[in-house]
């Protein structure tokens, strides 16, 4: 059976869903889907009836798509108000076997029982390093031979409460959850190298009412915070200067605005109808520095908040999320992080928008996850793995005709 991935990401403003398939150890996107998000805030059920609509809506976009009916999925939700502890375990390895993904499932669970508190539920348990009797910092033990296996793994826990009804909203939209994950940890997985994974850095992830910031110690998310401001409040600065609706004005801001003013041109001009029905004129210059005003608040305070998270000095800088698409941003992120920062963009066919970093990072997180533990997950079932096939190989059959077809066979 095909190695089917589907993640969702529960955001505030928008629920999307990535069907992806795993082939050659490539990821092809075959589905998206994006609704307005409702019942949703923060990554928390507000009302489940809403939420429930919302999932039942992005769940059914992804059927309109493909014909299948998607069963299971990996959910992204955000890292506010987590807690991230060091936990460590050894088990013995009692035959004469190498170690197995067992083995190593094992450890990491050992380390996290009796050491989570009731009200507390495990989100991400990310490995740091493992021990093989006198042998330190393995990455991956699978294979090696010895009496004892020790794991240090960095664990983080949300409430349970709130884990448990995001569970529950996609149990009666008719989904249940393979696995949890963060959308910061997504967003790392999504444009991780080897140079992010050797170092420390930060990913920041301008969403549409909050910016969160996570620091990454070789690949393992080890503080996190959040800023009360995001794309949402560029478009509601640009809607009140110029008297027009929220819709049009971030339609302006991705498509006729700069990030930097200088970058700018005054005799560049855009007609625009406003509330009061009344055509306006603006130009470049002037919607530019509202839109550079607002961001350069925005990185500011991601920028104090990195220095309150950690004194360590930070490698690399990621930014994602939906203000990232605003021309010239790359500027004003060179004019406070020197260097250090970098935009990122996702380069997948059918999935050239940010908005869609921290679903497509989880499916590769949550991958990445099972090959460690020598598991394998799909989350369609056997028989709609068929019915793609068949729709697959009726394209292919449509395809080699129009090809064959000639303009002597008219």
């Amino acid at each position: 059976m095909s190695q089917i991935y589907t993640a969702m990401d529960l955001g505030s403003s928008e629920v999307k869903v990535i069907v992806a398939e795993k082939y050659n150890n490539n990821f092809n996107v075959l589905a998206t889907s994006c609704v307005d998000s409702s019942g949703i805030k923060n990554g928390e059920i507000v009302n489940m009836k809403e939420a429930i609509t919302c999932v039942k809506r992005a769940i059914r976009e992804i059927y309109d798509q493909l014909g299948i009916k998607i069963s299971k999925t990996i959910v992204c939700i955000p890292p506010a108000n987590s807690k991230m502890t060091l936990m460590q375990s050894t088990i013995d390895i009692t035959d004469a076997n190498p170690i197995t993904g067992s083995d190593i499932s094992n450890a990491i669970n050992l380390a996290i029982k009796g050491n989570v508190p009731v009200d507390k539920e495990v989100v991400v348990a990310c490995p740091i390093a493992f021990s093989v009797d006198n042998i330190e910092n393995v990455k991956d033990p699978k294979g090696m031979s010895g009496n004892k296996l020790q794991v240090k793994a960095v664990v983080s826990l949300k409430d349970k409460e709130k884990v448990y009804k995001i569970l529950e909203v996609l149990k009666l939209s008719g989904v249940d959850a393979v696995d949890i994950c963060y959308s910061s940890t997504g967003d790392y997985f999504a444009f991780k190298n080897a140079y992010m994974d050797a170092n420390v850095g930060a990913v920041i992830n301008i969403g549409l009412k909050r910016t969160n910031i996570s620091i990454f110690n070789h690949g393992i998310e080890i503080k996190n915070s959040q800023v009360d401001l995001g794309s949402k409040n560029v478009d509601d600065d640009i809607a009140y200067i110029f008297k027009i609706n929220n819709t049009q004005a971030k339609k302006l801001k991705e498509s006729f605005a700069l990030a930097q003013v200088d970058m700018s041109d005054s005799s560049e001009t855009v007609e625009v109808k406003n509330l009061y029905d009344e055509m306006v004129k603006i130009n470049q210059e002037e919607i530019s520095k509202i839109v550079e005003a607002r961001l350069e608040e925005i990185l500011s305070l991601c920028k104090k908040s990195i220095l309150n998270l950690t004194n360590r000095k930070i490698s690399y800088i990621i930014f994602t999320g939906g203000a990232t698409n605003v021309a010239g941003f790359q500027n004003i992120v060179d004019k406070y992080f020197h260097g250090v920062g970098q935009t990122q963009k996702l380069n997948i066919i059918g999935i050239r928008d940010n908005k869609y970093s921290s679903s497509f990072g989880a499916i590769k997180y949550i991958d990445d996850k099972l090959l460690l533990r020598g598991k394998n997950i799909t989350t369609i079932t056997e028989e709609e793995s068929k019915k793609m096939r068949n729709q697959e190989e009726v394209e292919q059959e449509v395809v080699q005709k129009k090809n064959k077809f000639s303009i002597f066979d008219i």
